[in-house]
């Protein structure tokens, strides 16, 4: 016989960005519109990569899969705070929970990886550019896609069967607006040292190991840039990396504050794992649109065949 306060749960109680009342109206409509806004600036950087000509690079074809990845991870978790406020209910079943952690975190390695490709991209075109076309083919871009994308799903699959297993949980109540991995280790009875330790690897694996992967690339980007003679072609050269870089900046930086909270402020991972589902992905067709010369006109071109 279990004590009083653990139980078998069926479904799980989310408490959501925030518990006053009053505030769910203006919460609801500003995700909303934040939701939309990551919709319409995805939707345009994958539709102009996939249909102008001129962007069927493989770095565009990166691009593609980094927007599906920034529509995807705030569908995954924004959806319950619309449920939350439209039908006035924040449960969610133990299943639905377990599945909504397993795409979320999925997803979240799946970007990573995605992004750590782009690097190589990075520094083939510009170390290796003689050979870019035949390092860079579209069966190899292929290949380390689907690579990235298989890795992230499997890799965290045996947390999540881990975690499905257990039968009784100290608590049924989330400190949170979705079903977040950190969040649901903590409320088994039963020992999770294994489920932590497991926690920690797929960290190692799909954390920081993609992020030296990541900025490594770089430092050979840096010292092949200050051999350029010429300060104006060092700077459009370096121009090339700046929307990779300062996504992979945000993302990162997003990621350590929501996981690596030395407080372990409940509050604060809440607030952390909002930039990083909803405000990353919004400003990521802005970083890729705003800063970068081919987009831009891509959709000009796009607009006068409009028009």
């Amino acid at each position: 016989m279990y004590p009083a306060n653990q139980s078998m749960v069926l479904c799980f109680f989310l408490s959501g960005i925030s518990n006053d009342p009053f505030l769910q109206a203006p919460i609801f409509f500003l995700m909303l519109m934040t939701y939309l806004a990551i919709l319409g600036g995805n939707i345009m950087i994958f539709l102009l990569a996939c249909l102008d000509r001129h962007l069927q690079t493989p770095m565009y074809f990166f691009l593609c899969n980094l927007s599906l990845l920034d529509m995807l991870c705030p569908t995954v978790t924004l959806h319950r705070i619309f449920f939350h406020f439209v039908r006035g209910d924040n449960t969610i079943s133990f299943w639905a929970c377990m599945s909504q952690m397993f795409v979320f975190a999925s997803l979240t390695c799946d970007e990573l990886l995605i992004l750590t490709a782009m690097s190589y991209d990075r520094y083939v075109a510009i170390c290796r550019p003689l050979h870019y076309q035949i390092i860079m083919s579209r069966r190899f871009c292929c290949m380390l896609t689907t690579t990235c994308w298989v890795i992230g799903f499997v890799q965290v699959l045996p947390l999540v069967v881990l975690l499905s297993q257990c039968n009784c949980f100290n608590s049924n109540k989330i400190n949170h607006f979705f079903c977040d991995t950190v969040e649901l280790i903590s409320l088994p009875c039963t020992k999770t040292s294994s489920m932590e330790l497991l926690n920690f690897v797929n960290g190692l694996l799909l954390a920081i190991f993609p992020f030296f992967l990541t900025f490594c690339p770089y430092i050979f980007i840096v010292v092949t840039i200050l051999k350029i003679p010429s300060s104006k072609r060092r700077y459009k050269t370096f121009y090339t990396c700046s929307s990779h870089l300062t996504v992979v900046i945000l993302l990162y930086t997003s990621l350590v504050c929501q996981y690596l909270n030395p407080m372990g402020n409940n509050s604060s991972n809440k607030h952390y794992s909002l930039f990083n589902t909803a405000l990353v992905p919004l400003l990521n067709p802005l970083i890729y649109s705003l800063k970068n010369k081919d987009v831009n006109e891509a959709l000009r071109r796009r607009c006068r065949l409009v028009y």
